[in-house]
């Protein structure tokens, strides 16, 4: 099963700016940190400015957070990035002459609803600053 990396990309991108603020902003090293492809961070970089949460200019390798990291939540950076909201999938493709195949649809999504609420609700209490210290906190351990 494939899975997204690109809101915890985005929440990289949006550490790196912060973090490496008056450096080499561009698109090329943001990717070399986030080891991928400069096209692909510009398309994450381009969803972030759409929703606000990043400001740059074209051709200037100079963007910045529009708002504190205190003031950005981990529910705003994924709904910035990730086009389908919602966290957990149900199988469509059940038999529906079995009974669980024909009934287990509506008791999932009625599940997964509830667990989609929850988890929004803990990702909007959480802060790009706590993710930020975070690594700060790590980084400093690593290098005692």
């Amino acid at each position: 099963m494939k899975y997204s990396t690109k809101y915890s990309d985005a929440i990289h991108i949006l550490a790196y700016i912060h973090l490496f603020k008056g450096s080499d902003l561009s698109s090329d090293r943001i990717a070399q940190s986030v080891e991928t492809n400069p096209a692909y961070v510009r398309r994450i970089m381009s969803d972030l400015r759409v929703s606000g949460l990043l400001a740059s200019q074209r051709g200037k390798p100079n963007p910045t957070l529009t708002r504190e990291p205190k003031d950005i939540s981990l529910l705003d950076i994924y709904a910035s990035v990730e086009k389908e909201h919602q966290l957990l999938h149900v199988d469509k493709k059940t038999n529906p002459n079995c009974m669980i195949g024909g009934n287990i649809q509506n008791v999932l999504e009625t599940t997964y609803a509830s667990l989609q609420q929850k988890i929004e609700a803990e990702m909007a209490a959480i802060s790009l600053q706590s993710i930020i210290e975070g690594i700060q906190q790590s980084a400093n351990n690593e290098s005692e």
